[in-house]
Parts: structure tokens; sequence; C-alpha cells
């Protein structure tokens, strides 16, 4: 009976090694060789203290700054996860009516009233963002045509030029509306 265990113990002793522990070791280190910035999270600094991420959508209240798209987790990157409310669900109806009635009421870009799949969406499309500009621009005292030409400017388009819809970054395009000159 030995004789059949060792082997099996052997095994299950090597591909863990292999598999749990040096792969996972391989890989993490070409990352950081590689790509250190998406290895670590596309994290985002500023005069040394961490903001946010590229990747990962956060909440921003003030009126002074642009608003991503609705996070049925609050933005709790741990929690990632859609609120899993059916389109006849009730309660998805008045959660969009309410997000509508926020906006004044108006046509709004579906981005801004319905939450991702993951709830940490950080984009939002164009038209998003400048269904926001008259409130931001109130609240900063800035010139409507200012921000008009920041979002513009933080616009990136389809990946390889085919794939996905025009998108701003959140947190990049507040961060640059930090960087405007009062």
């Amino acid at each position: 009976m030995f004789n059949q265990l060792r082997p099996a113990i052997t095994l299950t002793l090597f591909f863990t090694l292999l598999t749990g522990i040096a792969y996972p070791l391989a890989i993490t280190g070409a990352a950081q060789a590689m790509l250190p910035n998406q290895a670590n999270g596309s994290q985002i600094t500023r005069n040394g203290v961490l903001v946010g991420s590229h990747l990962i959508g956060q909440a921003f209240a003030s009126p002074r700054y642009f608003q991503g798209r609705p996070s049925a987790v609050n933005y709790d990157a741990s929690t990632s996860s859609g609120s899993n409310l059916g389109p006849s669900s009730k309660a998805l109806l008045e959660q969009l009516n309410q997000r509508v009635a926020a906006y004044g009421g108006a046509k709004v870009p579906a981005d801004l009233v319905t939450a991702s799949g993951s709830g940490l969406d950080p984009d939002i499309s164009p038209a998003g963002a400048l269904v926001q500009v008259a409130r931001v621009a109130t609240a900063r005292g800035i010139s409507e045509d200012v921000l008009k030409t920041l979002i513009a400017a933080e616009t990136r388009g389809p990946d390889l030029g085919i794939l996905g819809e025009p998108r701003v970054n959140v947190l990049d395009l507040n961060l640059a509306l930090d960087g405007l000159k009062p």
C-alpha cells in the first residue's frame, strides 16, 4: 500500500509547490518587471498620496465634481457586485426614477442612472459627462466651454480603435478639473 501512496503524496506535494507557489511567484515577478503600474492596480498618486485607481470607480458627492455611475456596493471593491434587480423589479424602477430626477428629469444617459455589473465601473460616457457640465460649472464658477474642452481632452476612444465605446475616466477628469487654474 505504501508503494501506491508514496507516488501520490510526492506528486501532490510537487504540484502544490509548482502550481501553488512557483507559478504564482513567477507570474507576479514577470508582471512586476514588465507592467509594474498595472500589476500594482493602476494606482494614481498626487503629491505622494494615493487618490485612487484608474480601474475602480469611487464616489464624488460634491457638486464641484463629476459623478460616476451609481454603485450597488457603494464603491467597495471587496464586495464587487451588481444589484441583481431584474427589469421588472419595482425597486429598480424606483431607483432609476430617483436617479433621473436627481439630474433634473431630462434625458439622462443610461450610464448615469444604471449601475455596472461590478458596481465599480470607473468610466462614464462623454454624454454622461456633458450632462453634468452645467452643475460643475456653476459650483466652480468656471465656463462651461472650459469644462467641455476638458471632457474632450479626457475622452478615450474605443480600445484598439474598435473595441468598446468612447469613455471618460471620472477620477482622471476630476483630477484634471482640480488642476485647472481658478
